[in-house]
């Protein structure tokens, strides 16, 4: 092989690589494309779902991914001797704890409330100040949630992992079952079961999901215009 088949070889070679690099660009486009369309549709189905008026719990606990952040009415009673406080929660930059209260339905479905933010004591041997909840028959108002419904990750995809879930961590905790449901508390038929700081509902942002998809096509055209350089350079120097 002579020098002028090896140049030629390693020019086909460059060219080879461009292509590859062209086609990672746009494959990674397109993914954040419709990464964010699909976080576009995430959120109109939050924005639609949680202005709509409360609707019975039995009427669609029975497929609630559904009706997710729906507004549901139930009535039954809370069991304070199950609660727990989720660590590393912060409202308004202070720390403080998510309070999950076990609850029974009417109809014997037991199920996770978020009964909102609690502020921690004013140091780790002081516990926090709880809300007193009403014993007895009592109905409430909340959106419908699921353990895993929000996306993870800012750049991947990160799959959603069960095992960190909401519920999967109250019941580990609390060593029992639930429903694969749980319920962000708004109000009740008694006023102190509207909590002072309720769970909030995420930032409806579309995210930087179609910048990055721009930025991604940027990369490819780089990379196109790199090549045509090169090639450019080569061919002035042969002319020559």
């Amino acid at each position: 092989m002579n020098k002028s088949q090896k140049k030629e070889k390693f020019s086909l070679l460059k060219s080879l690589v461009a292509l590859l690099l062209i086609a990672a660009c746009l494959w990674a486009a397109q993914w954040q494309f419709h990464r964010g369309l699909d976080r576009h549709a995430r959120n109109s189905i939050i924005e639609t779902n949680s202005s709509l008026a409360p609707v019975a719990l039995a009427l669609v606990q029975s497929e609630p991914v559904k009706h997710e952040w729906k507004p549901v009415s139930v009535t039954g009673q809370f069991d304070i001797s199950k609660q727990i406080l989720l660590r590393n929660r912060y409202f308004e930059g202070v720390y403080g704890f998510e309070l999950l209260t076990r609850f029974t339905s009417e109809d014997g479905k037991s199920f996770w409330v978020d009964c909102g933010w609690v502020k921690a004591g004013i140091n780790a041997l002081t516990a926090p100040t709880l809300p007193e909840l009403p014993t007895g028959q009592i109905s409430i108002v909340g959106r419908l949630r699921l353990d895993s419904s929000l996306p993870r990750g800012s750049f991947f995809a990160l799959p959603a992992d069960k095992s960190d879930g909401l519920i999967s961590m109250a019941n580990a905790r609390s060593n029992s079952t639930s429903e694969n449901f749980y319920i962000d508390l708004l109000e009740g038929s008694q006023s102190s079961l509207t909590p002072a700081v309720p769970a909030q509902l995420p930032e409806l942002s579309d995210g930087p999901h179609m910048a990055y998809a721009l930025q991604w096509v940027f990369f490819g055209g780089l990379v196109v215009y790199g090549r045509y350089l090169i090639r450019r350079e080569v061919l002035s120097v042969k002319e020559l």
